[in-house]
């Protein structure tokens, strides 16, 4: 009976992807494609809720299915990332894009990764306060305490860790490796070593010229194949979105949302007021946040389903360079820094909220200006240091709550709630890459404003 279930289950899911199909077929853009497939999956995995146990054998064997689709959906984009960073930031220098100023647009990049982490870190602490979520009576079950113990296991590494290693993690001692993607620190080595293969072309094209202009016809025909690679990939995005929200509601533990609602609702609050102060920093530069919000939708949607920013990478870089205007080499920098320096969400508003909740066990007033700095300073400094050891959310919090001597158990007894927001924090993440994208290429003049100020509907590079 059980398996006469799980078919019935994927043959419903088979037939909303056969409608996002049709949409396909009847050329409607992609945005409304993205919306529709976000909405049906968030209510079909409300329905699978209604019918079963999220926890059931009935739920785990039909999202193993589903994860055909999302989870390898998530895998080619990942399979995809590390060429295009490599490809698309050496030929930026080819173009001559990125040869006089890449101190320059590195550091803009990392300073408003960091101011905006700064910033959300304050919205953070505030929401908390707000919404007065405290960290006492949070419940530890069985899952709280496996979750604890591998909690304190990183803790204990990372703190084992000197900071001169973690920033020499950050250097490509193998490329080959890092192009796989096997370290955390790996999207950042594979920047640099681009970066120094473009600083080498240059020197190249000074003294022979013949050999440079061969290297850069070649590399342009590479770059042409990844990019239509990219775009074959990108058009999946509905089918992935659709199937990624299908699994998550479905498996939802609603109870335990419901018991820590408090802590949800404030994060959520957090999250969309630091999006609006990205939109207002946009504003502040002359460009029409609007215009922004319509056309990083399909991204934002992607990332909040799949809750990984390395996965949203090349969707980003599509989204600066066709929809937005951002030249490739700034939209590069942005996304790849925006993966594990200055995330907004994961290593902003989540470690202050933390922080915030526990300060009070250990007899620290949370509304005390001395401490409210000096969190914002920390959550700051310390969202660079997350790129040395990598891991998102936990790292920074551990970072953060170790720095202030803060107890660090908080961070399992949230386990139940985790997925739900982490969901909204890949999104901000992934706005604050293109938000520090945007700001670098107006500012520094390489942001061709007629391509960011054109309507979404006419420039739908992903068919």
């Amino acid at each position: 009976m059980n398996n006469f279930l799980i078919a019935i289950n994927v043959i419903v899911l088979l037939v909303l992807l056969g409608l996002l199909f049709y949409m396909q077929k009847k050329h409607v853009s992609f945005n409304k494609r993205v919306f529709t497939a976000l909405g049906v999956g968030i209510l079909y995995g409300f329905i699978l809720q209604s019918i079963y146990n999220p926890t059931s054998e009935i739920i785990t064997a039909s999202n193993a299915w589903f994860g055909l689709v999302g989870s390898g959906y998530v895998k080619l984009l990942q399979m995809i990332v590390m060429p295009l960073i490599l490809v698309s930031i050496v030929s930026a220098f080819t173009k001559l894009k990125l040869s006089t100023n890449i101190g320059k647009i590195s550091g803009f990049i990392i300073g408003i990764l960091l101011l905006t982490t700064a910033i959300s870190a304050a919205v953070g602490i505030a929401s908390a306060i707000g919404f007065d979520v405290k960290g006492t009576g949070l419940e530890q079950g069985q899952a709280e305490t496996a979750r604890l113990q591998d909690v304190e296991q990183r803790f204990t590494a990372i703190e084992s860790t000197p900071i001169p290693q973690k920033l020499l993690e950050l250097l490509p001692a193998n490329p080959f490796l890092d192009l796989t993607g096997a370290r955390p620190t790996s999207t950042i080595s594979v920047v640099i070593f681009a970066a120094i293969i473009g600083i080498a072309y240059l020197g190249v094209k000074r003294k022979r010229p013949e050999q440079a202009a061969l290297f850069a016809n070649m590399l342009e025909a590479i770059y042409t194949v990844v990019m239509r690679m990219v775009t074959l990939i990108l058009r999946l995005t509905p089918y992935g979105v659709l199937a990624l929200m299908t699994k998550m509601v479905a498996s939802s533990n609603i109870d335990a949302i419901l018991k820590l609602g408090n802590f949800v609702l404030a994060s959520y609050v957090a999250l969309l007021v630091m999006f609006v102060i990205h939109l207002a920093l946009i504003a502040a530069t002359g460009l029409n946040p609007v215009q922004y919000v319509k056309k990083v939708f399909p991204v934002l949607a992607f990332a909040f389903t799949s809750r990984t920013s390395a996965g949203t990478m090349p969707l980003n870089i599509e989204t600066q360079t066709k929809k937005l205007g951002v030249s490739e080499g700034i939209a590069n920098f942005a996304a790849s820094f925006g993966v594990s320096i200055g995330q907004n969400g994961c290593a902003g508003i989540y470690p202050a909220m933390l922080a915030v909740m526990i300060a009070p066990t250990v007899g620290i007033n949370p509304l005390d200006p001395q401490f409210i700095l000096t969190l914002i300073a920390v959550v700051a400094i310390s969202s660079f240091g997350v790129a040395g050891v990598g891991g998102g959310a936990t790292f920074a919090a551990l970072i953060v709550l170790s720095t202030m001597n803060l107890p660090i158990g908080i961070v399992a007894l949230l386990i139940s709630v985790e997925p739900l927001i982490d969901m909204g924090r890949t999104a901000l993440n992934v706005s604050g890459s293109m938000t520090a994208g945007v700001i670098s290429g107006k500012v520094l003049g390489e942001l061709d404003t007629s391509v960011y100020n054109e309507e979404a509907s006419k420039i739908e590079s992903i068919a």
